[in-house]
């Protein structure tokens, strides 16, 4: 491990935070159906799942080169991409307290970053 964080490494991070979010509309997406067993006929569930194995691999290669304590606050991102998503793709609203929260942890995640430059 390097011990920092390089632009190569924040681009694959920035990638897990791009497969995460879509991983998550793909699951919302699915979701639409109350049986279980329905969501998983549906071929976004598994879109979803592809998702999720992608980013697993990807994932650990960053924490291969990156620590864990600047690696993982910049995870933090995807809560803010996701929360944009669900306003966006599923029209879901974000009052002031929520926004509020977003602005936090998108200051929280600046800080980490950096601090890991």
């Amino acid at each position: 491990m390097t011990g920092s964080l390089t632009l190569p490494m924040l681009g694959l991070i920035l990638f897990c935070v791009v497969a995460e979010t879509a991983r998550e509309v793909c699951f919302k997406q699915s979701a639409s159906e109350n049986a279980p067993l329905k969501a998983l006929a549906k071929p976004v569930t598994w879109l979803g799942i592809l998702l999720w194995a992608v980013e697993l691999f990807t994932w650990t290669a960053v924490l291969e080169h990156v620590p864990l304590t600047i690696a993982f606050p910049l995870m933090a991102m995807s809560y803010v991409v996701i929360v944009l998503a669900g306003a966006v793709i599923f029209k879901e609203n974000i009052n002031l307290r929520h926004a509020t929260g977003v602005f936090l942890v998108t200051a929280g995640v600046v800080c980490v970053g950096v601090t890991g430059l």
